[in-house]
């Protein structure tokens, strides 16, 4: 004869995931040793026939329900249901929810899975930050390819810390050098030149950038990457480069990294 499991059972009711009712459930089944409560899932709940089915389910079984469903509407259905038909329940984000309503003064969105959002937000940032580090001063020309934004400029131009900043609004940068004596790489021509950013500066600001840099790597401030006429030739080629890709310029002169950075992301906003 089947033996009959006799084993407690938990219905975990989620219209998200349902991983974090699952582990604070799970955290308190642990607390009963060997009893050995089954714990089921039943993740994504949006309609009154799912709450329905559940509620059958933990009658018939004489199981409790654990539910984490943030929209009003659901929270109120199964607890009057679930009490008409004599199903014991724990809400386990509601109190949570009232208290943080009460000290914040202010209501909570109401929205389902909005932990998970944050998550990939995260996750889509530090890809973007590895992103901007592993395609930094035209290192790979694949990176062209692959990138949200292509930032194209001379030596000093701010494209590494403007590549920095940008990935923390989550977007994909790849920064290419431009000079004279080197071919930019074919992937920058091949590319909408809509993704394409050329950042300009006066001569004048630049040698000032340059020869502080050199002096504080000890060298002298009259080598020839901030002699002036080399720069201006520099900038003469870059700008060739830019109306050749057909990109929108930025003059960076007097602009701060945060400022530029903001000026690019709105005109490349992700949701």
């Amino acid at each position: 004869m089947e033996e009959i499991n006799q084993r407690p059972i938990v219905y975990v009711v989620s219209d998200s995931v349902g991983e974090t009712a699952e582990l604070v459930v799970k955290a308190a089944a642990s607390q009963f040793g060997d009893k050995g409560m089954e714990v089921r899932r039943i993740p994504y709940v949006e309609d009154e026939g799912t709450i329905e089915e559940v509620i059958l389910l933990a009658k018939e079984a004489q199981a409790l329900i654990a539910f984490t469903l943030v929209i009003p509407e659901k929270n109120i259905y199964l607890q009057r249901r679930a009490n008409e038909e004599g199903v014991e329940t724990v809400d386990i984000m509601g109190p949570v929810l009232k208290k943080m309503s009460k000290i914040t003064n202010s209501e909570p969105k109401y929205e389902p899975g909005l932990v998970y959002r944050l998550d990939e937000d995260y996750f889509r940032k530090v890809e973007a930050i590895e992103f901007a580090v592993k395609y930094d001063d035209g290192r790979d020309p694949k990176g062209i390819i692959r990138a949200d934004i292509v930032l194209i400029g001379v030596s000093r131009t701010s494209k590494t810390p403007l590549s920095q900043y940008l990935a923390h609004k989550r977007l994909k940068v790849a920064n290419v050098p431009l000079v004279p004596e080197v071919e930019p790489p074919e992937e920058l021509f091949n590319v909408s030149p809509k993704k394409c950013i050329g950042l300009k500066i006066s001569a004048e600001k630049l040698n000032g950038i340059r020869s502080e840099r050199l002096k504080s790597l000890g060298l002298k401030a009259e080598a020839n990457y901030a002699n002036i006429e080399r720069i201006k030739d520099e900038l003469e080629y870059s700008s060739k480069i830019m109306d050749k890709i057909g990109c929108t310029v930025i003059d960076v002169s007097n602009k701060a990294v945060e400022e530029t950075a903001n000026l690019i992301s709105n005109m490349f906003q992700k949701s």
